[in-house]
């Protein structure tokens, strides 16, 4: 089944006027109807915890009402509703979309990709015993350089039964493993991409069912780093990084969010075919992340850095 990855994540809130907000500031364009798009049309939508045209809550904090999927043609669509149409209900909506529940309750959409093709360059490098990237003269920073959301990365579940949960996403849509963290759940991507992942499942107890975070692309990790830092600026809390995770290989940042759930930047994800096998490690920090920095503000040459008086007293 052609599925490419995530085209939108649908919320139900109670502030709309603050998760608005924290989607623009994040570098998310509003596109009307609660709609917060990427570069490419990939996109956040909000509309109140109330609103009778949402699907149902899942009973527990989770703001999240719908994942909707991307999918490569009509073919691919129809394919997908025969299958799930086996054993489920499958709604065919007005658009043309269709909805169905996973096996964990999550409510998916699939739809014919909204997904607007970018001819963007990635960050270039110089390196010694390469060719430059970046020809003579050229700089790399620019404070006032954009540092935008290319596309709709992935999601992360938290499910009781990430057994169950990694099944349905195999053998019902043809998801692939690339990579487990043990005592967690497995990293999992469809047939229609190369990336990594596009959806990771850990393993919580019930009440925890939801989502745990979702992540847009950058172009690089000075974006990243250059997005996370202006986001900081405007008075949102980093939650985690900026880093690198050594399961895919992707730079991140992630911060909290009035949409019950946690937000990340990431870049240069590692990408799989058919030949690649998965690897486990058991979950922990040292699995979780090559290196982890943390937000300081500026410093310059000249004397002690932030806080190094006070922690020599300390000592």
């Amino acid at each position: 089944m052609n599925i490419i990855g995530p085209d939108a994540l649908v919320f139900g809130v109670d502030d709309i006027a603050a998760c608005a907000q924290y989607l623009t500031d994040y570098g998310l364009k509003p596109a009307g109807n609660g709609r917060f798009e990427a570069l490419d049309g990939t996109a956040v939508v909000l509309a109140h915890k109330d609103d009778a045209g949402l699907p149902p809550p899942m009973g527990t904090a989770s703001m999240l009402r719908k994942t909707i999927y991307g999918v490569a043609d009509e073919r691919a669509l129809g394919a997908i509703a025969e299958e799930l149409g086996r054993d489920r209900e499958v709604k065919r909506l007005p658009d043309g979309s269709i909805e169905a529940l996973d096996d964990m309750g999550f409510v998916l959409g699939f739809q014919v990709t909204v997904r607007r093709t970018l001819d963007m360059p990635a960050e270039p490098i110089n390196a010694p015993g390469a060719p430059p990237q970046r020809k003579p003269n050229a700089v790399a920073v620019d404070e006032n350089a954009p540092a935008l959301p290319r596309t709709l990365s992935h999601v992360v579940y938290f499910v009781p039964d990430v057994a169950r949960a990694e099944q349905f996403y195999v053998e019902r849509l043809g998801f692939r493993c690339t990579d487990r963290l043990l005592g967690a759940g497995p990293f999992l991507r469809p047939a229609g991409t190369l990336d990594h992942h596009t959806l990771f499942l850990i393993q919580t107890p019930p009440f925890m069912k939801g989502i745990e975070h979702f992540t847009f692309h950058m172009g690089g990790p000075t974006e990243v780093m250059q997005a996370g830092t202006r986001f900081v600026e405007k008075g949102y809390q980093s939650f985690w990084g900026p880093g690198r995770h050594k399961m895919g290989s992707n730079w991140f940042w992630y911060f909290n969010s009035p949409l019950g759930c946690h937000v990340e930047y990431d870049a240069d994800m590692d990408l799989h075919d058919e030949q690649w096998v998965a690897r486990e490690a058991t979950m922990s920090a040292d699995a979780s992340q090559m290196f982890l920095f943390e937000k300081r503000d500026k410093w310059a040459p000249g004397g002690p850095p932030p806080g190094a008086a006070g922690a020599a007293e300390r000592h």
